[in-house]
């Protein structure tokens, strides 16, 4: 009979929720990057041009979809941090790097991750991700004029 690993660690901080919730991604471990959501009944995901998912059992089925190729190449670039006691709000881009016959090629992600902090320590309520494109990314740190709807 397998065993299964302990529960992870509480994070002490929503920046090490965020790396544990990446380095899930990347490997494609479901257990691990489920363990990273908070137990609420209206935690949330979007994925790039998906519709929005709610609940626990809701958002492991579609990663369960997405990890059936294996883990997601993707890191987190360009975090903006806004931290208030017991919330945070990052934005940032995700770097999706994938090689193939024809060489790397490079995708990016307008991502929002909301944290909440509770008994268990850090956890993920939301997470939002939006197809981005190459001026939108480069433009990401820039002074000019933004666009609100």
């Amino acid at each position: 009979m397998a065993r299964r690993p302990p529960p992870p660690l509480p994070a002490d901080s929503p920046d090490e929720v965020e790396a544990r919730f990446y380095e899930a991604l990347q490997q494609g471990e479901l257990d691990r990057l489920m363990a990273l959501w908070a137990d609420d009944d209206e935690i949330v995901c979007v994925h790039p041009g998906g519709a929005r998912v709610v609940g626990a059992a809701a958002i492991r089925a579609s990663f369960e979809t997405i990890f059936a190729s294996g883990g997601i190449p993707v890191r987190p670039e360009q975090v903006h941090r806004l931290q208030q006691p017991g919330f945070a709000l990052h934005h940032l881009v995700e770097r999706i790097e994938v090689t193939g016959e024809g060489g790397a090629q490079v995708g990016w992600v307008l991502a929002t991750n909301v944290y909440v902090k509770g008994a268990l320590g850090w956890r993920i309520a939301a997470h939002h991700a939006s197809t981005a494109m190459p001026h939108e990314v480069n433009d990401a740190d820039s002074d000019g004029p933004t666009t609100l709807h």
